[in-house]
C-alpha cells in the first residue's frame, strides 16, 4: 500500500515535476497518511497545480497519446483509423479507463484534506473548487468514452463498495459533474483577477464554458441518441437509472453560461489578418514567441484561450513530433475540402465564385480564409500552381493530394525542430463558446436570430473572410441553419477533438462514418491521362464518382464504404476485459 506523497513543485509557467507522479490511482490507500501532507494553503496549492498536467495535452503523460484525440480517421480526413471505421474490439486493459480513476483519486485525497484542514477553509477555498473542477472533467471524460460508469467521491480503501460494484447510469454521471462545477464555480478567480504569474489557472469562466460543453453535449445526446447507447443494467450497460428528459433544461442554461463568459469574461477572438495576410487561423495554433509568426507576435496577444496547457520553449516543449504528424494525419478528404465556403458565403455547389478543380490550385480560390490557413503550402504559403502535387500512391499528404498545416510550427525545422514545439494546447477557446450559443439556440427554439447570429457564430466568420449569416441568407439560398451552425463547426474546430464526439451526439455517427473516404478530384483536370502527376496504379481502390462543386466527377477512393462498419454500439467504447473479471457487477457496454 503506498503512503508516501511527493512534494508537488510549482514553476512560472504551471510546470510541475514528481518523483512519483503515479502516486494516486484507484488502489486502496491510506487516506488519512495521504490528507497528512495537506498541512498549510501552499500544500493544497502545490498538488492542485499537478491537476492541469492530467488534462491530454501534447505532453502525454501516463501512456496517453494526444494523437487518440486529434479527430484523426474522421470524415473530414483522408487517413482512416479503427475508430472511425467501427474496428473496435474491447481490451484486455485501457489507460483511458485507469488513468482517469487515478486522477480522480488525487482530487479526492485533496477534498479529503480539506474536510480535516484546520486553518481558514477561505484560503484554500480555489483549490478545492479546481479539485472539484478536475473530478468533474475526468468523469465526463470517463462518460463520452463509456456511457456509465462508477462515481468516485471519495478516497477509496478496500472495503469501499466503489470497488466492487455496478456502474452508475450516465444520468447519475452527469448529476456528479454538474454537482462539481456547481460547487467549483463560485470558488474560482475572474480571469481578470488571475496574476501573470498564475495565468493558466483555472477561472469562473472556465469553468462556467466546460459546464456549457458538458450540457450541450447530454443535451443533444439525449435529444437525437437517447437512451439506445444504455443497456438495460441487468445483461450489459449502465441502464437508464435517473432523469433522461434533460435536453430542455441543459439547452437553457448552454445559452445563460455562454452568454455571460461572452459578455462578460474579456476575453477576444484573435484575429491578425492584416498582419498575417488572412493566415490568423494558422498562427493562432503555432503561437509561441516573437519568432513563430511573420508579424512578430507572441502568446501574450492572445485573449481566446480560456482554458489551456502551457508550454515553453526553455522550460516544457511538446516533445510529441506534432508538426511532422499532423501534415498527413490531418490532410482533409475530399468532403472536408469541399465544406468550406466560398468568399460570398455560399457553398461550392451554390456559388458562382467557386472555381473548380482543372487546376490544382483552383479549388484554394475564393474560399473561407480557414482552408487557406490550414491547407495551402507548407512553406510558402502560396496555393499550390500546377504541377506541384503528385499523385503516387495512397496514404500521407501526398497521396491524397493535400496536407495539412494547422498546429505546423512555423518555419518547420528552422524556426523549431521536431519535438520542439512549445504552442499552449487550447482546452476550451472563446470561438468554441461562440458556436455552443448558437447551437444551443437553435436545438432549443429551432430558430435564432440576426442579432444573435452577430454576437457569436458572424464574429468567427468575420475572421474567416465570409460574409454575415442572417435568416434571409439562408432562406434565399435554400440552406438550412442547423446545416450552417454545424457546418461552422466543423471547420472552425478541425482537428480540437471535438468532430467524433459531435458526430456520436448528433445521432448521426453510423451515417456519416460509413461514408467512402475520397482525395483529389481526377475527372477533368490536370491529372487526368496525365501519368506524370498521377498512377493509377498506384491505388487500389481506384476512383469514385462523387458529388462535388462541379457536379459529379471521379475522385481519389481512399477508402471504401466496404472497409466501414460504423454501428450504433461504437458510439461507446467497451470497458477493458480485465475490469470486468476483477469486478464481475460490471457490465460490458451493449454489442461487445
Amino acid at each position: 500500500m503506498k503512503n508516501i506523497v511527493t512534494t508537488l513543485v510549482l514553476s512560472s509557467v504551471l510546470l510541475f515535476t514528481s518523483c512519483q507522479s503515479d502516486y494516486l490511482d484507484l488502489d486502496p490507500l491510506d487516506a488519512q497518511t495521504e490528507a497528512s501532507y495537506f498541512k498549510t494553503p501552499a500544500d493544497f496549492k502545490a498538488a492542485s497545480n499537478d491537476f492541469y498536467n492530467k488534462m491530454v495535452s501534447w505532453r502525454g503523460v501516463d501512456g496517453s497519446n494526444i494523437y487518440n484525440f486529434m479527430d484523426f480517421g474522421t470524415d473530414l480526413t483522408s487517413l482512416s483509423q479503427d475508430e472511425g471505421r467501427g474496428n473496435t474490439i474491447a481490451p484486455v486493459s485501457d489507460i483511458y479507463w485507469r488513468n482517469p480513476y487515478k486522477y480522480i483519486r488525487a482530487n479526492n485525497i485533496l477534498l479529503n484534506a480539506a474536510a480535516q484542514y484546520q486553518g481558514n477553509k477561505t484560503d484554500i477555498a480555489q483549490y478545492v473548487a479546481a479539485a472539484k473542477f478536475f473530478r468533474a472533467w475526468h468523469h465526463f471524460f470517463l462518460l463520452k468514452r463509456y456511457g456509465g460508469v462508477p462515481v468516485v467521491t471519495t478516497v477509496v480503501d478496500v472495503n469501499d463498495g466503489v470497488l466492487y460494484g455496478k456502474r452508475n447510469s450516465r444520468y447519475e454521471v452527469m448529476n456528479q459533474i454538474i454537482t462539481d462545477l456547481n460547487e467549483a464555480i463560485p470558488d474560482l478567480p475572474l480571469e481578470q483577477n488571475i496574476a501573470a504569474s498564475d495565468k493558466g489557472h483555472l477561472s469562473k469562466w472556465a469553468a462556467k464554458a466546460f459546464k456549457a460543453r458538458v450540457l450541450l453535449y447530454e443535451a443533444t445526446w439525449e435529444k437525437y441518441v437517447g437512451t439506445t447507447t444504455d443497456g438495460d443494467g441487468v445483461s450489459n450497460g449502465a441502464g437508464t437509472t435517473g432523469n433522461a428528459s434533460n435536453t430542455q433544461a441543459y439547452l437553457e442554461e448552454v445559452i445563460e453560461l455562454t452568454k455571460d463568459v461572452m459578455s462578460n469574461g474579456g476575453y477576444e477572438l484573435w484575429n491578425h489578418n492584416a498582419e498575417l495576410n488572412n493566415f490568423s487561423m494558422y498562427y493562432l495554433f503555432n503561437l509561441e514567441d516573437a519568432g513563430s509568426n511573420p508579424a512578430g507576435l507572441d502568446k501574450s496577444t492572445n485573449k481566446e484561450f480560456i482554458l489551456y496547457n502551457k508550454y515553453d520553449f526553455s522550460l516544457l516543449t511538446g516533445n510529441t513530433n506534432l508538426s511532422h504528424t499532423v501534415g498527413s494525419r490531418l490532410a482533409p478528404s475530399r468532403k472536408f475540402m469541399d465544406m468550406f465556403l466560398c468568399s460570398d458565403g455560399l457553398p461550392v455547389d451554390k456559388s458562382p465564385l467557386f472555381q473548380g478543380y482543372v487546376k490544382v490550385g483552383d479549388e484554394y480560390r475564393n474560399r473561407d480564409y480557414r482552408l487557406t490557413s490550414y491547407f495551402v503550402d507548407l512553406a510558402t504559403d502560396a496555393i499550390p500552381v500546377s504541377g506541384a502535387i503528385k499523385l503516387f500512391g495512397p496514404g500521407g499528404d501526398s497521396g491524397s493530394g493535400y496536407a495539412n498545416r494547422k498546429f505546423r510550427a512555423y518555419n518547420y525545422g528552422t524556426y523549431r525542430a521536431a519535438n520542439t514545439e512549445s504552442a499552449d494546447y487550447p482546452q476550451i477557446r472563446l470561438a468554441e463558446v461562440y458556436l455552443m450559443y448558437a447551437e444551443a439556440l437553435y436545438e432549443l427554439n429551432g430558430t435564432i436570430t440576426d442579432g444573435q447570429l452577430n454576437e457569436s457564430i458572424n464574429l468567427i466568420r468575420q475572421r474567416a473572410g465570409l460574409p454575415a449569416l442572417t435568416n434571409t441568407f439562408v432562406t434565399t439560398n435554400n440552406l438550412n441553419m442547423l446545416d450552417e451552425i454545424r457546418r461552422e463547426r466543423a471547420v472552425e474546430l478541425f482537428g480540437e477533438n471535438t468532430r467524433y464526439d459531435d458526430l456520436k451526439r448528433w445521432g448521426v455517427a453510423e451515417q456519416i462514418l460509413n461514408e467512402p473516404i475520397l482525395g483529389s478530384v481526377i475527372q477533368a483536370t490536370d491529372y487526368e491521362g496525365n501519368i506524370n502527376l498521377y498512377k493509377p496504379t498506384a491505388y487500389p481502390y481506384g476512383e469514385l464518382s462523387v458529388a462535388t462543386g462541379k457536379g459529379n466527377l471521379k475522385a481519389l477512393l481512399l477508402d471504401p464504404t466496404d472497409n466501414r462498419n460504423f454501428q450504433r454500439k461504437h458510439y461507446l467504447f467497451p470497458l477493458p476485459t480485465s475490469q470486468l473479471q476483477m469486478n464481475t457487477k460490471l457490465l460490458q457496454n451493449p454489442g461487445y
